[in-house]
């Protein structure tokens, strides 16, 4: 929240992010509608509180594993694109992953009614067969999001998918 915080006054932005990211940046949009310009959002997932979210319980068990058996043993049921992602982003925090991993898996992501308040282009990215960040979580986003378009990609797809969110969110304005 800092860097967003730290954004230049006068210009509206646009703000964005993946999973987690994305709740980040649309809770700011809620909270600075004159400052944000649009929103590029991959991923959401969850509305309102985290309980029993599968990402939530996801960020607690990688939290865990992360604290009592090392990072190398909570990025080993990973691979490909997704292993290569977790492991530069998760070393990234040294050693306040555990506590960002517990925080995340506790904040609010941004209620319907706070997304239903944004008037601005949205671009949305939900994967079809993600079982972590469901695509009806998505799906809820772009429905209650005035100026939303919502593109989908599956898992596979995903790494070369986030240029489409972009293009959705230009296509929104």
């Amino acid at each position: 929240m800092t860097a967003l915080e730290n954004a230049r006054e006068g210009h509206p932005i646009v703000v964005g992010g993946v999973s987690l990211g994305a709740h980040v940046a649309a809770r700011w949009a809620a909270a600075n509608p004159d400052r944000c310009a649009g929103l590029v959002l991959a991923l959401p997932a969850w509305t309102g509180s985290p309980d029993g979210a599968p990402a939530a319980l996801a960020a607690k068990a990688s939290a865990q594993v992360v604290a009592t058996r090392g990072l190398e043993a909570a990025l080993a049921g990973t691979t490909g694109w997704l292993r290569e992602e977790l492991g530069r982003a998760w070393r990234g925090y040294g050693d306040l992953l555990v506590p960002h991993l517990e925080e995340a898996a506790e904040s609010p992501a941004p209620t319907l009614e706070e997304l239903r308040s944004l008037d601005v282009p949205a671009g949305i990215l939900g994967c079809t067969d993600d079982p972590v960040h469901p695509i009806d979580v998505a799906r809820q986003w772009a429905e209650a999001l005035p100026r939303a378009v919502l593109v989908t990609t599956t898992l596979d797809a995903y790494p070369h998918a986030l240029g489409r969110a972009v293009q959705a969110w230009r296509q929104a304005c």
